[in-house]
């Protein structure tokens, strides 16, 4: 379990985070949502380790590690522009960081895992030869094989849309499930957020407007802001939100 004490931040005396408490259970999927400013990206680099708080705690199984170096953490995360070596083929950058742990998977895992992200035919392609959704799961792959505790993604599926988007939501609820692994993802955009996630985040100026399982969200806005908030967003994206709130009443 990842679990978030008390949390302060603030940058040249501006408050980005206040006194933010929240849990996220092992296996557990949470996406975390607001508006541009509301703290979003600060949280996502406290939980790594690239950012230290001005106050509160992060633990992990009960275990403080507010002061431990992100490379100690075991946290691992997967950027929203994938970060991939285009010197490197797909396998290459799967298993290149096995050089520096080298334990951390054997060849029959990290087959076993190719395999479960459907990457098998396109290993030995460069970069520049894959798809969008075929990059995003290579850096899947490549975070995945040093198996992490927690999992971030930095808007994992802005650059994608249609059949290929929701393949990958489908490839990261299987994930999290068959790795039981605590997966955190930083997003702007709400139908992802509550069709991909078990539970909810959402931000407001630094603070927790709503935590709390989508249908719940869409059913019982905790205040006037979240209704404002997802209702214009339902505006816009009508489909999958709106399937949500036909189901939540």
């Amino acid at each position: 379990m990842l679990e978030l004490r008390h949390l302060r931040k603030a940058f040249g005396g501006k408050p980005v985070l206040r006194d933010l408490s929240l849990e996220v259970g092992t296996g557990e999927i949470v996406s975390v949502l607001g508006p541009s400013g509301s703290g979003k990206t600060t949280l996502l680099n406290l939980i790594l380790g690239l950012v230290t708080p001005d106050g509160g705690q992060i633990l992990y199984d009960g275990e403080d590690v507010t002061a431990t170096p992100p490379e100690r953490r075991g946290f691992n995360i997967v950027f929203q522009d994938y970060a991939l070596f285009p010197n490197l083929n797909a396998k290459q950058n799967i298993e290149y960081g096995l050089r520096n742990h080298p334990g951390a998977s054997t060849p029959e895992e990290v087959r076993a895992l190719v395999a479960l992200l459907g990457l098998e035919e396109h290993l030995g392609k460069r970069i520049d030869q894959l798809s969008g959704g075929q990059k995003q799961r290579v850096a899947l792959a490549r975070t995945l094989v040093l198996k992490p505790r927690v999992l971030l993604l930095d808007e994992p599926l802005s650059a994608l849309d249609g059949v290929i988007k929701e393949s990958i939501k489908e490839r990261i609820r299987q994930i999290a499930r068959e790795f039981k692994l605590t997966t955190v993802i930083v997003t702007h955009d709400p139908e992802e957020a509550l069709t991909l996630s078990d539970r909810v985040l959402i931000l407001e100026g630094g603070g927790i407007a709503q935590y709390d399982r989508p249908t719940a969200i869409v059913g019982a806005p905790a205040n006037a802001f979240v209704r404002a908030f997802i209702l214009r967003q339902l505006e816009i994206k009508r489909g999958n939100i709106l399937s949500l709130f036909e189901a939540a009443q």
